[in-house]
């Protein structure tokens, strides 16, 4: 299995990464069973890459079944330390337009079906969430957003809905009032999982609508979403190459050791089943079983 250090998560409307050569599809199983695609590796600009469709080449995977876990451990599993992730979102204040992108900083959380932990089954760790996202990649995007020419607002808050469904007008103005910028239905579990799987996550969030609060907005529609996923498309594989240049792939991720403290299991007491199936994590802090 070829190592690469950077993973790139592509969204709605960014099912492939312009610019990969050298492409090879590798399927992965993983202890958490199928990530939702092949990941496409190859070098973009001579860097080594890992691309993988969130939702599947032809968008078959709704957000509420994706496999979140099998997602970012396919990514460790290959070697990546920095995680790029690109989604659609919907706008939650004027100010953020749609073809805009936004570089959110902290997440919310509206989900209620979904797994967003590798820990449990005999073994309990606590790893830090209260900045959820690195700076460093963070600050490639918006590095990135400058040199390509679009705009990229860097921090804010972005609210995580289980959807499938848009959210009703009355949850929309209650976002709006907590002063959340935009709402997805997919990177928070990302972020949790790679913060545990000590890999660097951050997200470019492209607009494609204002939701349904604004008044003398119609109510969001999915021609009007599609629409602007195109556009939104093709400047995210801009940004999101420029990025992948910047990052310093000769450091390790800055949270490369934040599970040194998090388990709090007695080694002894954990079933091997367990210890198993997170050898890639945990095979670095536990004695030898």
């Amino acid at each position: 299995m070829q190592k690469v250090t950077i993973g790139i998560i592509g969204g709605s409307g960014l099912y492939s990464m312009p610019g990969l050569s050298g492409l090879k599809e590798q399927f992965i199983e993983t202890p958490f069973g199928k990530p939702s695609d092949a990941y496409m590796v190859g070098e973009l600009d001579g860097r080594p890459v890992a691309f993988l469709s969130r939702h599947g080449r032809g968008h078959k995977v709704s957000p509420s079944e994706l496999n979140f876990r099998a997602n970012i451990y396919g990514m460790k599993m290959l070697g990546v330390e920095y995680i790029l992730s690109a989604s659609a979102v919907g706008s939650l204040k004027e100010e953020h337009k749609p073809t805009d992108f936004v570089i959110p900083d902290q997440f919310i959380d509206r989900t209620y079906a979904r797994t967003s932990t590798f820990f449990g089954d005999g073994i309990v760790a606590h790893v830090g969430f209260g900045d959820p996202v690195c700076k460093v990649v963070a600050s490639a995007f918006e590095e990135a957003c400058k040199q390509v020419g679009v705009v990229g607002k860097r921090g804010g808050t972005y609210v995580c809905i289980e959807g499938p469904q848009f959210s009703t007008r009355a949850e929309s103005n209650l976002y709006r009032s907590w002063g959340t910028d935009v709402i997805g239905m997919t990177n928070l579990q990302e972020a949790k999982l790679a913060r545990e799987a000590e890999m660097s996550y951050a997200t470019l969030a492209m607009v494609t609508d204002y939701d349904c609060w604004r008044e003398g907005h119609d109510d969001v529609t999915i021609e009007q979403v599609v629409a602007v996923l195109h556009q939104n498309a093709e400047n995210a594989a801009k940004v999101v190459r420029a990025a992948v240049a910047a990052l310093p792939i000769d450091q390790p991720s800055p949270y490369s050791d934040v599970l040194k403290y998090a388990i709090l299991t007695d080694p002894k007491a954990i079933p091997q089943s367990t210890r198993t199936k997170l050898a890639l994590l945990l095979d670095k802090y536990l004695p030898a079983s």
